[in-house]
Order: structure tokens, then C-alpha cells, then sequence
């Protein structure tokens, strides 16, 4: 690939995996709970299944989408659906040390968990589509220019959503009181549903 095109291809993974989406608000909540250590295998799951649908948009998946427009219609309603359930489910999270102990799952996403949400991920569809679109190269260097895409993504967007948790991490220090971390809950709540201004 030319120099121009790769400067063009990073520049498009950073702004793309740096700004706020699902993943990105998932990972600053994770920060907060459980830290930046713990929340690892949630961000390299991520790392993984932006990889896995990099690929699969490569190898012809993504002209799905193109033969069946309904296809991308029902990943965005369940992509909407699952937000709107994650916005409810972390603004009526329990604040209380007691009850967060009780009714709170014991560690951040595995990564394969963080992994499979990318399927269901509209952003994540969006950069892979927009970016093999874009960023391949056609003809001989198509494989070559496929492996530039997958690596932009998994070596910049890895530094860009550690942003994120380590942005969480710091919060946590301020989340001592019920009442600061009701707060919380409902600013990422609201931060959720907003990126589904992003999706539609």
C-alpha cells in the first residue's frame, strides 16, 4: 500500500475507535467496576472480533448486506434493542456496597463475550464495511492490503479503547458514595442510548 493510504487507513482506525460507541462506553463502565487489569480480556475480545469481521467483510461477507439490505435493517434493531436493554440494566444498577455485592456479576465480560458483541455491533459493522471498502486494494495486493487493514485496527484501536478503561479506572476512586455512583449510572445510561443516535 502506498504511504498516503496508509496514513489515510490509521488516521480512519484512530477517529474510528477512539470516539464514543457501545464498545467504548461498555469499557468505561468496566474501568470504573473493576479496573484497568481486569478489564484485559474484555478489550482484547474486542480486538478479536473487530479482527474476525475485518475478515469476514474481506472474504465477501459484507456484500451481504448489499444483495440483502434487510440484513443490515435487523442487525441494527437488534443492535438497538441490545443497547436500549444495557441503558435500562445499568441506570437501575444497585448503588448500595451490599446489594452491588449481591446482584452484580463477579468480573468484567470474558473475552470471548467481548468478542461475540461485535456481531451485533453496528459501529464495528460500519468500520469494517467502510474501511475494506475504502482501504482495499483490488487485484493482486487485495490479500496484502486486507492483513494492512486488520493490523491498523488491532494495533491502533487496542491503545485507543485502553483510553477508555483507563479513563474508568480513574473514576473509580470518585465512585465512594451511592449517590456518586447513581450519578454515574445514569450518565452512562444517558451515554448509551445516545449512541443510538450513531446507529440510526
Amino acid at each position: 500500500m502506498e504511504t498516503s493510504l496508509l496514513f489515510a487507513l490509521a488516521t480512519f482506525a484512530f477517529v474510528s475507535t477512539v470516539t464514543p460507541g457501545p464498545n467504548n462506553l461498555m469499557l468505561l463502565a468496566s474501568g470504573a467496576q473493576y479496573g484497568y487489569k481486569k478489564s484485559l480480556p474484555h478489550m482484547f475480545g474486542i480486538v478479536v472480533g473487530v479482527a474476525g469481521l475485518m475478515i469476514s467483510t474481506l472474504m465477501g461477507v459484507g456484500a451481504l448486506f448489499t444483495l440483502f439490505p434487510a440484513l443490515y435493517t435487523v442487525l441494527k434493531v437488534l443492535g438497538i434493542a441490545y443497547l436500549l436493554w444495557l441503558a435500562v440494566k445499568i441506570a437501575t444498577a444497585p448503588t448500595d456496597e451490599i446489594e452491588i455485592k449481591k446482584t452484580t456479576r463477579q468480573g468484567p465480560l470474558k473475552w470471548w463475550e467481548g468478542a461475540l458483541f461485535q456481531l451485533i455491533n453496528p459501529k464495528a459493522w460500519m468500520m469494517a464495511l467502510a474501511s475494506v471498502g475504502t482501504f482495499s486494494v483490488p487485484g493482486e495486493h487485495y490479500a496484502e492490503s486486507g492483513l494492512a487493514i486488520v493490523m491498523a485496527f488491532a494495533l491502533i484501536g487496542f491503545p485507543c479503547i485502553s483510553i477508555w478503561v483507563a479513563v474508568g479506572a480513574k473514576i473509580k476512586i470518585w465512585l465512594s458514595s451511592p449517590m456518586r455512583r447513581k450519578r454515574f449510572n445514569f450518565t452512562m445510561a444517558a451515554a448509551t442510548a445516545a449512541t443510538l443516535f450513531l446507529i440510526i
